[in-house]
């Protein structure tokens, strides 16, 4: 029999899937056995449907049970081990690596969550709406070619735009070496898929990108850790893990970084570059939040000049994640390679939507829209700064610019835990475990500070700093 306390501090969740995993492992469910629907159970132990929904997908996450359409959940069966007994994967045999692939997709299932400070992207609101619908307009009186695949290589006249925009950033590229692609997560993966091979060791920002890290896993890569710091990379760590481990890629984010909110000084970006060329190393050098900073300064690419690296833009942070419009530019050849990988995973180039974003950019609100975007999220930095220090957070870097702070505090010494507790309360954090290369646990969590401004995330906040 199954009974959940809801005044214990083990979340609801974690109770549901330690207490079924206790009764397919003693036998009371067996093999095969169907188990109570997503609403049954919920209305019998009087809990919310979504809390079920969490503890049955991680348990069909770790193998114990099965989801069968129209049918429902059934305990998986398994192989047999010694003696006859079922095999069950041992109880932390998913470990923080599961957790981290179950909350990564809870983050995009589960949008429906008021409170959502541990997101990735803006309020729609915060977006450029208006400029989008001002360039459906436009393009609804082009003439389309419905039956086309588009240019391998994307709409010709927003890669001369990105030609140009990066121009004014001193990077020289022609527009054949832009490539667009579907949001910056296509572009990273298009890099990754051509210049990593399964067994490869890929340097990595540490914390990093968690879309980047789970796609390098994916790809059979062992990832390497360089860690961050609020001036951009601890360099005498980063250049024993290349003498050490010699890798051949370096995927980095120096400017307003994912999870926190770093920014690389020049004399850094020049030390990076020396080691490149030193130890032959590529750098892929993902970009998306440049139209987020409010100061100019030098990228690596304009630096370098494409001569090793590759450089990741995005407009998907600022005109709209929907339209999922990014890019790649880097040398000739390889940006030929990168259009060819693209063409044969998706066959086609969506005209349509590169179209909308080009209208968008070229409409003449987009500056102010940019500045306007900036002013806010310098105001929500301070603001949410201010009331993370005064719950006793540490944070990592104060950027005032960009999506993100970095935070921890010393009575909450697991975010995951942490994590899984605000999704009680109806709240998405971003525990930072999530971002770590090697998936460990941390007390550290990357907050959004355009959805971080909600009292009841504080509320909730102060909650569990009271209830150490």
């Amino acid at each position: 029999m199954l009974v959940l306390h809801p005044q214990s501090s083990t979340p609801l969740v974690v109770q549901i899937v330690e207490g079924l995993r206790r009764l397919i492992d003693e036998g009371a469910l067996r093999s095969g056995t169907k188990v109570p629907s997503i609403r049954q159970f919920a209305h019998a132990h009087d809990v919310s449907v979504f809390t079920v929904v969490e503890a049955y997908d991680r348990l069909v996450a770790q193998g114990l049970l099965v989801s069968r359409p129209h049918s429902g959940f059934f305990v998986r069966r398994r192989a047999r081990g010694p003696g006859g007994t079922a095999a069950l994967p041992p109880a932390g045999a998913a470990g923080t690596s599961f957790d981290a692939m179950w909350y990564l997709r809870k983050v995009f299932e589960n949008r429906h969550l008021s409170m959502k400070p541990g997101c990735g992207w803006l309020p729609g609101e915060w977006l450029f709406g208006e400029g989008v619908k001002r360039a459906l307009r436009g393009v609804a009186g082009d003439e389309l070619d419905f039956g086309g695949y588009g240019d391998p290589k994307g709409f010709a006249p927003l890669r001369r735009r990105i030609s140009d925009a990066l121009a004014e950033q001193e990077l020289g590229v022609a527009p054949e070496q832009v490539l667009l692609t579907q949001g910056s997560s296509q572009a990273l993966d298009l890099a990754a898929r051509r210049l990593v091979r399964p067994g490869d060791v890929v340097l990595v920002d540490d914390p990093g990108y968690a879309n980047l890290l789970f796609g390098l896993r994916f790809l059979g890569a062992t990832l390497v850790g360089a860690p961050r710091t609020p001036q951009g990379w601890d360099l005498a760590a980063l250049e024993a893990a290349i003498v050490q481990h010699r890798p051949r890629v370096f995927f980095t984010q120096p400017r307003l970084q994912s999870p926190t909110g770093s920014v690389a000084q020049l004399a850094q970006l020049h030390r990076v570059l020396q080691l490149a060329e030193k130890h032959d190393l590529l750098i892929v050098e993902n970009d998306i939040c440049a139209d987020l900073d409010p100061d100019p300064r030098p990228s690596l690419a304009s630096l370098d000049q494409l001569a090793r690296v590759l450089h990741v833009g995005s407009f998907s942070k600022t005109i709209s994640p929907n339209l999922r419009v990014g890019y790649v530019v880097a040398h000739p050849d390889l940006v030929e390679d990168l259009a060819q990988l693209k063409m044969i995973a998706g066959l086609t180039s969506p005209e349509l939507t590169e179209r909308l974003a080009n209208g968008a950019l070229t409409e003449g609100r987009w500056r102010k829209h940019l500045k306007g975007l900036r002013e806010r999220l310098a105001r929500a930095h301070e603001l949410v700064a201010r009331r993370l220090d005064d719950l006793g957070f540490e944070i990592f870097h104060e950027p005032k610019a960009g999506l993100f702070l970095w935070a921890r505090h010393p009575d909450m010494p697991d975010a995951g835990r942490t994590a899984l507790e605000a999704a009680e309360h109806d709240i998405l954090l971003g525990p930072g475990h999530l971002f770590a290369a090697d998936l460990q646990p941390t007390p550290w969590m990357r907050f959004n500070v355009a959805y971080s401004s909600d009292e009841r995330v504080f509320a909730f906040l102060e909650s569990r700093r009271r209830a150490v």
